[in-house]
């Protein structure tokens, strides 16, 4: 009994003890707080954080918002590749979204921690918010970034860290692996998930609208073959960057899309755009005057960019101009040069192609015939697609995009008819879209077919 109440007595002392020192602690805190300068208080703390980590077998990597006026990209890419990794269940949680199309992004509130593992090592990650000051220059000041308020005449900011923690004998996998596969996958999902934009040409500037063409490879209603071609050249494309450095050619490739209207050039322009995530530049070739505009129009795309010039046949009236002055017997000063084809295509070949990389340039047509063959040599044009008129294979596509089936008693006659008459998948499209009944809609077709068939018999008879 006497040894129960020994052990009970310890006890009491022991909680009034750790009591005692933990109303000391919380005492000398909040004096701390009240009557020590933030300046000093952080240079106490960060003191004994030193100490406290020289005795530890973790090590911690700090990563700050912002590096003086910029932004601190590993920040955001470590904010953008944890958000695909974050544990939904925390107790608190940041919530946003920047964009009616996109979905909920989720990040760390200040305090909580995360764990990730990456090559069998756990890095554990927390997200540190601390006020410093500023005078407009230096961490998080007048860049627009983190919180601001005036106080007593100095400019106050909310400055963001991510620190990340580690055992210390993972010091070089955090570093030389973890670090740039963050980097890694952070550009793959924003690649993903950014906005394309689509910019015309207005004077001797590119304005810029957001691109929402739906079109996929997916969707688009070409022969199985050529889209397959169209794709894989795409991706052998992207993926030799090192192979045109060693070769010494420019990194960029030429399509030309060939066919009647109405044949879906535009939308595997789109569709190409969507699968690569490259911006696009639709250069109306007949608003530009000089050379000079020409110059910076070319110089002012980015990198992984489309240049897109449709109709360039309707273009060809460049070179007459050209032609036309010459046997005028005028000459123009050299800076003031008129826009011809021949400067176009000099462009391209030349300053286009060492001013940035990875650009495609797409060319389109109706008459193939009519262009010269200087254009469509190897090196500018490099593949040629021709977009023909609706075959079977194309009208499943199109019947499987507008009402979702894969097949129907009618196929027969309608693809029988098809291969008779030319219909444009851009016809047939139309025509499935006058009615969300299936039914109607595909009787519709073949009377559409029927009608256009009896036609080209009138026609042949005329004829």
């Amino acid at each position: 009994m006497a040894t129960y109440d020994k052990a009970i007595e310890s006890y009491k002392k022991a909680v009034t003890t750790a009591a005692s020192l933990a109303a000391s602690a919380m005492l000398v805190r909040g004096v701390v707080n009240e009557l020590v300068p933030y300046e000093v208080r952080d240079l106490l703390f960060s003191g004994l954080g030193y100490l406290r980590s020289r005795m530890s077998s973790r090590h911690t990597v700090v990563i700050e918002e912002t590096e003086g006026w910029t932004s601190n990209q590993l920040y955001d890419a470590a904010r953008t590749y944890l958000a695909t990794r974050i544990n939904t269940d925390m107790q608190r949680l940041r919530v946003s979204r920047v964009d009616e199309g996109k979905s909920l992004m989720f990040s760390m509130e200040e305090g909580e921690e995360m764990a990730d593992v990456h090559a069998g090592a756990e890095f554990r990650w927390r997200l540190v918010c601390r006020d410093g000051a500023g005078n407009g220059v230096g961490n998080g000041g007048g860049n627009g970034h983190g919180h601001g308020h005036a106080r007593g005449g100095s400019y106050r900011v909310e400055v963001r860290s991510f620190e990340m923690s580690f055992h210390r004998r993972h010091k070089e996998k955090a570093i030389a692996s973890y670090l740039p596969h963050i980097l890694a996958e952070a550009k793959k999902i924003k690649d993903q998930d950014r906005t394309l934009k689509i910019y015309m040409n207005e004077g001797e500037s590119w304005f810029a609208i957001d691109l929402h063409h739906p079109s996929t490879f997916t969707t688009l209603a070409m022969d199985r073959k050529m889209k397959r071609a169209v794709m894989d050249d795409l991706e052998r494309f992207v993926r030799r960057k090192e192979y045109y450095r060693r070769i010494g050619k420019a990194w960029k490739r030429g399509y030309l899309l060939y066919g009647p209207p109405g044949t879906g050039k535009s939308s595997l322009i789109a569709a190409m755009a969507n699968y690569l995530k490259f911006d696009v530049y639709d250069l109306e070739l007949t608003e530009v005057n000089w050379n000079s505009t020409l110059r910076r129009l070319l110089i002012g795309m980015t990198n992984r960019s489309i240049l897109v010039i449709e109709d360039i046949d309707c273009s060809l009236d460049l070179q007459q101009r050209a032609d036309e002055a010459q046997d005028a017997g005028t000459k123009s000063n050299p800076s003031e040069d008129k826009v011809t084809l021949s400067g176009l295509l000099n462009f391209v070949d030349g300053l286009w192609s060492t001013s940035g990389e990875e650009r495609i340039i797409i060319f389109t047509t109706n008459y193939k015939e009519r262009l010269d063959p200087a254009l469509l040599r190897p090196g500018r044009m490099d593949m040629h697609i021709h977009m023909g008129y609706c075959c079977p294979e194309s009208f499943r596509i199109l019947a499987s995009n507008y009402h979702s089936i894969t097949d129907h008693d009618t196929y027969p006659e309608i693809e029988a008819l098809i291969t008779e008459v030319m219909v444009t998948p851009a016809e047939v499209a139309e025509v499935l879209m006058r009615n969300e009944d299936t039914d109607v809609a595909l009787e519709g077709l073949i009377q559409f077919l029927n009608g256009k068939k009896d036609h080209a018999k009138d026609d042949s008879r005329q004829g």
